[in-house]
């Protein structure tokens, strides 16, 4: 698995989720209960290793990359 970003931002984090799901690509997020008890953990967004590339590009045309990722 690969991490594509980190975010506590639940709406954002399950819009991209689903957009990369209507691309068939299977996002899984991590830390998800914990960032519940504790805010400053933030979850993670990871993906298989062999998605990462495509996932990464989708990601930075929706400007939620930087492309240093």
């Amino acid at each position: 698995m690969i991490e594509l970003l980190r975010n506590s931002d639940a709406v954002k984090l399950s819009w991209l989720t689903a957009v990369l799901a209507g691309e068939g690509i299977e996002a899984v997020l991590l830390d998800q209960h914990m960032s519940v008890f504790a805010p400053a953990i933030s979850q993670r967004l990871v993906v298989r290793n062999e998605d990462a590339a495509r996932a990464r590009r989708l990601l930075e045309e929706l400007g939620e990359l930087d492309g240093a990722a």
